[in-house]
C-alpha cells in the first residue's frame, strides 16, 4: 500500500472586488519525513541522477535544510528566487531542478526557455500568488491606466506579463525610487506590507493590491516586544513583508540576502529573526558563534496559522526530488508568447540592478513619464 500523504489546510487573504478581503482556504501536502537511512539513500541517488541527467539544483532559503545542503554539495545554489533563476540561466546544465514554489520555477523557465525546468511538486505555490489572480489583477490595472505597474517576484507569469517592472525585496526601494524621480505613479502588487514599507521609504505615490504573505503577516509587534524584553541585547532582523509595527521594531530590515548580511556584519551575538523559519538553517550555518531566535507567531495577539513556515515550501522533499529526476515529471511549461511578455519586466529589473552593481547610472534606464 502507498503511504497516505497528509493534506494541510492553509488560510490566506484573497482580495475581492471593492478592495475587501475574504479568508479562503488552500491546501498543502506535507511530505513524510524519511528515516536517517532513507535520507542517506535518497541523497546518494539524487547525486547520481544529477550527473546522469546533466542537471543542477537551485534551492530557496525556505525549503528543508536537506535540499539546501544538497544543492550546494552538488554545485548548485541556495538563494532568493531571482538569483536562483539567474544562476540556472548561466549554468551549463540542461536541466534545472527548482526546490521552491511554482512562481520560482516559472521565473527560471522564463529566463531559460531552452532548458528543462523540473520541480519536486508543481502544486507548491504561494499565498501572494494565489491571492493575485491574473484576471482580477488585469481589471485592477485597467482601473488605474495612468500608473506604472510594479509587481513583486512572488507572482505568476501571467501577472508578470501584465506589469511594467518586476522587483525583488532587495531592489524594490531603488527601482521605485527611480520611478518616482521620473514622475511615475505606481500601482503595486501583491504584498501590501512590502508596498507600504516602500512607500514610507521613498514617498512614492502608490496604490496597492490587497495581498499578504501568510508567513510574514503572522508576526505581531506585541509578542516581539515581549521577546525583546527577555533578550535585551538581541538585534531584530525583519523582512519587509511583515506588518508595519513589526518592521518599526527592527534593527535591520531587508531581503533574505540583506538579513544574512546583517547577521554577519552587525555587532551582536544574539538575533531575533522575523522571517520564514527556513532561514534559520543558513543563518546558523554561516554564523556558528551566534544565537538566532525565531520571532513569535503565537501568543496573546497571534494566530500561528503557519508558525513561520511556508506550508508550500515544505512540500519540497527528497523523495519528490528523486522522483522528478528519475521520470522527468513535474516539468514547468509556459506558453511562449506569455513568457516573452513576462520576460520584459524581468529584463528591465536585471538591467537596472546590473547598472547599480557596475556603478553605472541606473536611473537612466527609467523613462520619463510621457517618453516613448
Amino acid at each position: 500500500m502507498s503511504a497516505v500523504i497528509p493534506i494541510k489546510q492553509v488560510e490566506y487573504e484573497h482580495p475581492l472586488p471593492g478592495s475587501t478581503c475574504d479568508t479562503r482556504f488552500a491546501w498543502a501536502r506535507v511530505p513524510v519525513e524519511p528515516t536517517a537511512h532513507e535520507r542517506q539513500e535518497l541523497k546518494d541517488r539524487i547525486r547520481g541522477l544529477l550527473k546522469e541527467r546533466n542537471a543542477v539544483m537551485v534551492s530557496h532559503y525556505y525549503v528543508h535544510p536537506d535540499l539546501q545542503d544538497l544543492a550546494e554539495e552538488t554545485g548548485g545554489i541556495v538563494s532568493d528566487s531571482l538569483e536562483m533563476a539567474r544562476f540556472g540561466r548561466d549554468h551549463p546544465a540542461q536541466t534545472l531542478v527548482v526546490s521552491g514554489v511554482k512562481f520560482m520555477g516559472e521565473t527560471a523557465k522564463i529566463l531559460s526557455p531552452e532548458k528543462r525546468v523540473l520541480m519536486p511538486d508543481l502544486d507548491a505555490t504561494c499565498s501572494l500568488d494565489l491571492g493575485c489572480p491574473a484576471d482580477e489583477f488585469d481589471t485592477f490595472c485597467n482601473q488605474h491606466p495612468d500608473r506604472t505597474v510594479v509587481v513583486y517576484a512572488n507572482t505568476s507569469a501571467a501577472v508578470k506579463a501584465r506589469s511594467d517592472w518586476l522587483v525583488t525585496s532587495s531592489c524594490a526601494l531603488d527601482i521605485v525610487g527611480a520611478l518616482k524621480a521620473k514622475g511615475h505613479k505606481i500601482l503595486w502588487a501583491p504584498d501590501k506590507h512590502l508596498g507600504s514599507y516602500i512607500q514610507r521609504e521613498t514617498g512614492a505615490d502608490m496604490v496597492f493590491w490587497n495581498g499578504a504573505c501568510i508567513v510574514h503577516d503572522e508576526f505581531r509587534a506585541f509578542e516581539l516586544e515581549a521577546l525583546k524584553k527577555e533578550h535585551p541585547a538581541a538585534k531584530v532582523l525583519v523582512h519587509p513583508e511583515a506588518p508595519p509595527d513589526v518592521v518599526a521594531l527592527a534593527d535591520a530590515v531587508g531581503s533574505t540576502s540583506a538579513i544574512l548580511k546583517a547577521a554577519r556584519e552587525m555587532d551582536a551575538r544574539t538575533f531575533i529573526v522575523a522571517t520564514d523559519s527556513g532561514m534559520m538553517h543558513k543563518l546558523r550555518t554561516l554564523n556558528p558563534g551566534k544565537v538566532f531566535i525565531e520571532a513569535p507567531t503565537a501568543g496573546n495577539s497571534a494566530t500561528c496559522k503557519s508558525c513561520a513556515q511556508c506550508p508550500w515550501m515544505a512540500m519540497n522533499g527528497l523523495a519528490g526530488l528523486a522522483h522528478v529526476l528519475e521520470t522527468g515529471a513535474n516539468e514547468v511549461l509556459i506558453d511562449a508568447a506569455l513568457a516573452e511578455r513576462a520576460k520584459l519586466p524581468i529584463d528591465r529589473m536585471l538591467a537596472f540592478t546590473a547598472a547599480i552593481k557596475s556603478g553605472q547610472p541606473a536611473g537612466a534606464l527609467v523613462p520619463n513619464i510621457g517618453a516613448a
